[in-house]
C-alpha cells in the first residue's frame, strides 16, 4: 500500500542523488533556466523510469460541483491527496472579451493557485486555449468568423506587436511566481496542443508547417531570450494524427526548441474505442523519442468523460502505461466541470469509477502528490 510506495520512491531519489554528482547536465533547452527547473526537469526524467506522476486539469480551482474551496479537489476527496500534477491554462490572460482589469485577476488568480501546488510539492502544467487574437471567436476555429492567426501574429505578420504584448503578460506572470524563498516556481508550459487537428485556429489546416515552427520558435526565443523567463519547460504535444515517428516530427520545430514531447489522446482508450495496442504504439513513439534525444515524455492528455467503466483506472490507463518500454513522466486526465452532470474525467465521492481509482492509486507505480519528495531539489 503506501508505505511501499513512499519506501520506493525514496530508493528512487536517493539512488537520483548519488548519482547527480556525475550526471549529464540537463538536457533542457534554456542553458540559464533556473536550478529548480532543472532539478524537476531530471527527477521528472528518473521518475519516469520506474513511475509515472498522475495529473488532473483544473483539479484545485474547481471540481465536478464546486468552485473556489480552498484545498479542495476532487481527486483528494476520494483518495486524500492531490494530483501530482496540476493542469491549468493562460485562456484569461487575452481576449477582446477580458479588459485589463479582468486580465490581472486573471493573473492572480493563476499565480496564487501555482505557487500554491509548488509549495505543497506538486507540479504545474499549462496549455493555451488561446482566444484568437486577430478574429472574433475564441480559441476553436469557426469558418464563418476565424481568421488564420498564425500568419499574422510571427515576425513579419501586421499583429506581430500585438502578439509580443500578450507574451509580456505571460513572460511578466511568470516572473511573478515564486516559491515561499524567493525562488522562481518552475511549470511545464505546453503551447498551441493538438496542432495536428483542425479544431483549433493555430491547427495545421488553417498554417502551414513553416509557419508554425517559425511560432513556435519565436515564443520560446522571446520568452527566454528577450523576457529572461528561465522558470518554463516546454512540451510539444499533438493529437493522435501520427503513426510514425516521421508523421509525429512533421511540426516539430527541432531537439533545440522543445523539452518535452507528448501526446494527447481520448480516441483509443474509450472515447472512440478502445483500441489499447494502437493507442500504446503512438506513446512508443513519443517515448522512445524522447529517449533518443534526450527528452522528457508524457501522456498529455486523455481519459474518458463520465468515467462509465468502472475499472478504467486499472484495466484500460493503468494497463498501458505499465507495458514494457513506455518511460512517461506523467498522465494528465481532462477537467470536471462545475455544473454538468457528465463532463469530468476524474472520479469524485459515489462516482462509480472511485473504487477501482484507489486501486490505481495505491499501485506503486502510481505517483500523486503526497508521494513527491524534494521534486525540486537535485
Amino acid at each position: 500500500m503506501k508505505t511501499s510506495k513512499y519506501n520506493t520512491l525514496f530508493i528512487v531519489l536517493f539512488s537520483f542523488v548519488l548519482l547527480s554528482i556525475n550526471a549529464q547536465e540537463s538536457n533542457l533547452i534554456d542553458k540559464n533556466a533556473t536550478k529548480e527547473t532543472k532539478a524537476l526537469f531530471n527527477n521528472l526524467k528518473e521518475l519516469s523510469k520506474k513511475h509515472i506522476l498522475f495529473g488532473h486539469q483544473h483539479a484545485t480551482e474547481y471540481g465536478h460541483g464546486w468552485v473556489g474551496d480552498q484545498g479542495r479537489s476532487d481527486v483528494k476527496s476520494v483518495v486524500g491527496s492531490h494530483p501530482a500534477v496540476i493542469g491549468v491554462d493562460f485562456s484569461g490572460f487575452s481576449g477582446n472579451h477580458l479588459s485589463r482589469a479582468q486580465i490581472e485577476a486573471n493573473k492572480e488568480h493563476l499565480r496564487k493557485n501555482v505557487v500554491d501546488t509548488y509549495n505543497r510539492g506538486g507540479v504545474t502544467t499549462i496549455s493555451w486555449h488561446f482566444h484568437n487574437p486577430v478574429s472574433e471567436g475564441a480559441f476553436y476555429w469557426n469558418d464563418s468568423i476565424s481568421l488564420p492567426a498564425v500568419k499574422y501574429i510571427i515576425p513579419g505578420g501586421e499583429a506581430h506587436q500585438k502578439y509580443k504584448e500578450i507574451l509580456d503578460d505571460i513572460a511578466n506572470w511568470a516572473h511573478s511566481i515564486k516559491g515561499k524563498n524567493g525562488e522562481l516556481v518552475p511549470v511545464i508550459f505546453r503551447p498551441y496542443h493538438e496542432f495536428d487537428g483542425g479544431w483549433f485556429w493555430w491547427g495545421a489546416p488553417h498554417c502551414t508547417v513553416d509557419e508554425f515552427k517559425t511560432l513556435w520558435k519565436f515564443t520560446v526565443s522571446y520568452l527566454r531570450d528577450e523576457k529572461n523567463v528561465h522558470n518554463f519547460i516546454y512540451a510539444f504535444s499533438p493529437d493522435v494524427k501520427f503513426n510514425t515517428e516521421a508523421q509525429f516530427l512533421e511540426r516539430y520545430p527541432g531537439d533545440e526548441w522543445a523539452d518535452m514531447v507528448g501526446v494527447d489522446n481520448y480516441g483509443n482508450f474509450g472515447r472512440d474505442n478502445y483500441d489499447l495496442e494502437t493507442g500504446f504504439k503512438k506513446l512508443k513513439i513519443v517515448s522512445d523519442y524522447a529517449k533518443k534525444a534526450g527528452k522528457l515524455a508524457a501522456f498529455t492528455e486523455t481519459g474518458l468523460e463520465s468515467i462509465p467503466n468502472p475499472t478504467w483506472w486499472t484495466d484500460t490507463l493503468l494497463k498501458v502505461l505499465k507495458r514494457d518500454g513506455l518511460q512517461l513522466a506523467y498522465v494528465l486526465v481532462w477537467r470536471n466541470d462545475i455544473n454538468s452532470p457528465t463532463h469530468y474525467y476524474a472520479p469524485f465521492p459515489g462516482q462509480i469509477s472511485a473504487p477501482n481509482f484507489i486501486e490505481f492509486y495505491n499501485n506503486p507505480f502510481t505517483l500523486f502528490e503526497k508521494d513527491l519528495k524534494d521534486i525540486y531539489k537535485k
